[in-house]
């Protein structure tokens, strides 16, 4: 067989990892439209620091991908505990929010314990997002914390999003909730208590792991390769690029789906109307290095104050000796936005001026004379985001495709949101469904 993957991310060379491993694969054509593979599972740098799109860490409830993602990183890799904070009215609330609830203002403190055990909204069954989040946290929890925050990072009311993302959190006992307004302290979710991550490059250190493994006499990467068209002719698959045309039995796209749909000869209205429904949230990326070790031994901040544009802060410091600078602290701001908004209009000068008045509220920083250096970038693709009509569009087009002998993998190819882990374990389960 000819196998054809378009896209040369996290999920198409995983896709070529497990599929080098059967005897009826003749050859495997990887077509990237970037100078370079990686995806968003790539790292940049900045005065000698590796950050990544948003940051990655190395987890999984698959232990078998934990493990192999441990192992493939060789010695490149230390074990972290995590410590996460939310920064609620300039207090240091522990992720998740619930479980020290001590640490809020008295007010907001028994608005959410009282709301929370007197709750008339958990024998509903929930329909969306925020109907979920009412459910099972009550009101207090949800306009605090939970609805203000999503609605940050999604920029979309969580009221007309599905239930997919969330139907994983379980519900707190309410001794639970009761004993975090006393402060008496729980560790919340202690399955997530650690992570692994490079000593050094950043999380692209597990992409070119991975990449490396990857058999040359089986496997061709092409770069630069954007592709304009995919059309069916005499039962082969037809894959056309800006320089040649070329031919497979099957094709694994991990290209945006929407896209996909775009580029595809002849594809019905109806897929066409399912793949323009599609929804997503681009992304900026700053890295802002500031004067003085700030923020103590912490990771990731969420920031639900949404007169502060960035949704999140990661201390890269957190991460090790070598994504740290000695006697200053490098942060990862990441920002939220969608094509035509007011953020995607900002200018990369009043987007750092914002991101200063942000910091400068959460006490970070005093002057904007603390900001040492800095470093933006732009992604389109970032978030999927799982709106009422996610699941029937999504199923629909992928149902009409498979027909084709095309499938879709990966985080934009499936239109799903993924994390790094989920995407190879996802690629061992599409070869190993593939087969049977």
């Amino acid at each position: 067989m000819n196998i054809i993957i378009l896209g040369a991310g996290i999920s198409g060379v995983a896709l070529a990892h497990f599929l080098q491993e059967k005897k009826n694969i003749k050859k495997i054509t990887l077509l990237e439209k970037d100078s370079k593979p990686g995806g968003l599972l790539r790292s940049y740098n900045v005065k000698g620091i590796a950050y990544d799109i948003g940051p990655h860490i190395i987890f999984s409830k698959h232990k078998e991908i934990l493990d192999k993602n441990i192992k493939i990183l060789d010695h490149n890799v230390h074990k972290i505990r995590r410590s996460n904070k939310i920064i609620y009215k300039n207090r240091y609330v522990k992720y998740p929010f619930e479980n020290e609830l001590s640490k809020l203002p008295m007010e907001d403190r028994q608005y959410c314990l009282n709301s929370f055990i007197k709750n008339p909204f958990e024998k509903f069954k929930y329909a969306n997002m925020q109907q979920f989040f009412l459910s099972l946290f009550g009101e207090g929890i949800t306009r605090t914390y939970l609805e203000p925050y999503n609605r940050k990072i999604w920029k979309f009311d969580p009221a007309f999003m599905d239930t997919q993302m969330v139907e994983r959190i379980p519900k707190p006992p309410k001794q639970d909730i009761i004993n975090s307004a006393k402060g008496i302290k729980t560790e919340g979710y202690k399955h997530q208590l650690y992570f692994h991550y490079p000593k050094k490059n950043g999380i692209q250190a597990l992409f070119d792991s991975y990449l490396n493994t990857l058999n040359k006499n089986i496997n061709d990467l092409e770069t630069k390769q954007k592709i304009t068209k995919v059309f069916i002719k005499n039962k082969k698959i037809l894959v056309k690029t800006k320089d040649e045309l070329k031919s497979c039995d099957t094709l694994f796209s991990t290209i945006p789906l929407n896209e996909f749909c775009n580029i595809y000869d002849n594809t019905p209205k109806e897929i066409l109307d399912c793949a323009q429904g599609l929804k997503y949230n681009s992304i900026i990326i700053a890295v802002v290095n500031v004067k003085k070790n700030i923020a103590g031994n912490n990771f990731a901040f969420m920031v639900p104050d949404k007169n502060i544009i960035f949704h999140r802060l990661s201390k890269l410091d957190f991460l090790g000796k070598n994504y740290s600078i000695k006697g200053t602290t490098s942060f990862l701001v990441e920002i939220t936005f969608r094509e035509g908004d007011l953020i995607s209009k900002t200018s990369n000068k009043n987007l750092i001026r914002k991101i200063y008045d942000g910091l400068k509220k959460i006490k970070f920083v005093k002057k904007f004379n603390d900001i040492n250096f800095f470093q933006i970038k732009k992604f389109k693709y970032a978030y999927v985001i799982y709106d009422l009509d996610h699941r029937k569009n999504v199923d629909k087009i992928i149902r009409y495709f498979k027909k084709k002998n095309i499938h879709f993998a990966g985080r934009l190819g499936s239109w799903e949101y993924l994390n790094s882990d989920q995407v190879i374990f996802q690629a061992e389960e599409i070869i190993k469904n593939l087969n049977k």
